[in-house]
């Protein structure tokens, strides 16, 4: 049986759905009592590929393999920090709203000492995940990084400083051809400054359109972790990334000019062939939610002191402004029956079916899309005393792209 800890959270129910067994991987499978390499991870290091990757355990948690020391450590620490039952820092607690949950860390059967961190699988909500991972903020490299590591870090992107964010990697659904679209991190290293714009928009076209309502929504999340940097002064991010996530199969939007309205059709591909179409992939769904209980928070500690002094030589804050304004802004879907249009063509399908189904989208209003946008890789967070002047540079250049896709 594997070894748990449980310091900081209960175990999710276990509602595991196995998939088609991969018969290359069944040894490893059961080494690893039943867990499996991520199928949608789209950067970082690649379990079977790298020394160290990312499983997904059969409750539909995420395993992340801890990295050797100090990264590691320090990113146990900070989630052991973040997490804490007794944490009574304003803006630590308001800190987790943009991270995975965590559940602790788990070992394989046999070796206690190969510790993962058990998170949250933030795609495991939607049926069609679109993913896209960029890192944030004008360096990839820490404080304490040698010349030798800056100058490798530079060389990969030379481009960071002055952009602020570097695209990874992007995963996404198209839904004309009901297939995935993968780039890895050598296509965010092509964009320039022109083309960053471009790149950025890819991962919101679904092969028939440029999804605006998961680019608002999107939006909206960035401008809230932005809100949040820009009022703490406690830490500072190097080489972390956010993980963008929508859902690719919540429906296809095809623009019209009808009496001078911008009218965008919705639909599914139930439409396409009369009958639903089972969707298939690793996305484990739970039984009910994921939740982190209070107590049990002793075990993981004796690992690192990394962040020992951090409470005593920070003092607590009073909480700061409250966050921007809620973005559960109701969508507004009033069904409309349009009979009088001709039938049209998209990628050589007639859609006269769709004549009947209009919904109108704001592509200005800050909607509730299916979206998520969290922050993930801690390994290289530093205690300071000082705003995070390059994460919030690169926050804001991002913004300001998103926003011009959103204005197009």
């Amino acid at each position: 049986m594997a070894t748990q800890h449980q310091h900081r959270g209960a175990e999710p129910p276990d509602s595991r759905q196995r998939t088609p067994g991969d018969k290359e991987l069944h040894r490893n499978d059961k080494l690893l009592n039943g867990c499996v390499p991520l199928s949608h991870q789209v950067a970082g290091h690649m379990y079977g590929k790298d020394k160290v990757g990312i499983l997904q355990h059969p409750d539909g948690t995420v395993l992340k393999q801890l990295q050797p020391p100090p990264r590691g450590p320090r990113e146990l620490d900070f989630y052991n920090m973040v997490f804490s039952s007794d944490c009574t820092d304003s803006k630590l607690r308001d800190l987790r709203t943009f991270l995975p949950k965590y559940f602790g860390t788990w070992s394989p059967p046999g070796s206690a000492d190969d510790l993962y961190l058990k998170l949250e699988d933030v795609t495991r909500k939607f049926n069609k995940p679109c993913i896209m991972d960029v890192k944030i903020g004008q360096k990839s490299y820490d404080p304490y990084a040698s010349a030798e590591k800056i100058q490798q870090q530079v060389s990969k992107y030379p481009l960071m400083e002055e952009i602020g964010f570097l695209v990874l990697g992007m995963r996404v659904y198209h839904v004309d051809s009901d297939s995935y679209e993968t780039e890895n991190q050598h296509y965010g290293r092509s964009l320039s400054k022109e083309t960053v714009k471009e790149g950025i928009s890819k991962f919101f076209s679904n092969g028939c359109c440029l999804r605006k309502d998961a680019v608002s929504a999107c939006l909206l999340k960035v401008k809230h972790i932005l809100n949040w940097f820009e009022h703490q002064e406690t830490l500072n991010f190097y080489a972390s990334s956010l993980l963008f996530v929508y859902d690719g199969s919540c429906r296809q939007i095809k623009t019209n000019l009808v009496d001078g309205n911008r009218l965008e059709k919705v639909f599914s591909k139930e439409l396409f062939t009369g009958v639903a179409v089972p969707e298939c992939n690793n996305n484990i769904h739970l039984l009910g939610p994921l939740s982190i209980e209070k107590g049990e928070e002793h075990e993981e500690k004796k690992l690192s002191r990394v962040y020992a002094f951090h409470k005593k030589t920070y003092p607590k804050r009073p909480h700061s402004q409250a966050f921007l304004e809620g973005e559960t802004v109701e969508q507004d879907r009033a069904w409309k029956s349009h009979n009088s249009s001709a039938p049209e063509h998209l990628n050589g399908n007639l859609l006269s079916k769709l004549e009947n189904v209009f919904c109108h989208v704001s592509s200005e209003s800050k909607e509730n899309s299916q979206v998520d946008v969290r922050m993930i890789d801690f390994a290289h967070v530093f205690p300071c005393n000082e705003k995070d002047a390059g994460y919030i540079y690169g926050l804001k250049n991002l913004i300001v792209v998103l926003q011009s896709i959103l204005n197009e």
